[in-house]
This record gives structure tokens, sequence and C-alpha cells, in this order.
């Protein structure tokens, strides 16, 4: 067989699958009303959060923003 040409390319694709099917579990909950125990879903819930790597939870602006409209 031949040598992979990016050996961490199934590293990353299995990865992204991973986060797929944590989606995909909570969307059925969300959507369609499927039983999760509250540990799996924490469990999910954080998961995903590494994979997608959430913003921070606040953002602040410290400065002022001066507006100029082109004519």
């Amino acid at each position: 067989m031949a040598a992979r040409l990016n050996p961490k390319n199934q590293e990353s694709v299995r990865a992204k699958i991973q986060g797929s099917q944590l989606v995909n579990l909570l969307q059925n909950h969300a959507l369609n009303d499927t039983e999760i125990a509250e540990s799996r879903l924490n469990a999910a819930k954080f998961l995903l959060g590494k994979v997608l790597s959430n913003p921070p939870e606040q953002v602040e602006h410290a400065g002022t923003v001066k507006l100029t409209w082109a004519k």
C-alpha cells in the first residue's frame, strides 16, 4: 500500500466526524425530543466546545469607535 500524502489528515477527518456525531446527538435531543441522560448531554456539550473552539463568553471593548460615512 502506498504511503499517505498527509498522515495527519486521517486524524483531522476523524475529529470532524466525531464533531458531526455530537451535533447530530444534540439536534436529535433538541428537535426530536430524544431523551438523553444529563451527564451525557453535558459531556456532549463539553466535547463539542472543544471541537468548535468556543468564542469568549463576554467581549469587552476598551476604546472609542469613530464612524465615518463615505460621501
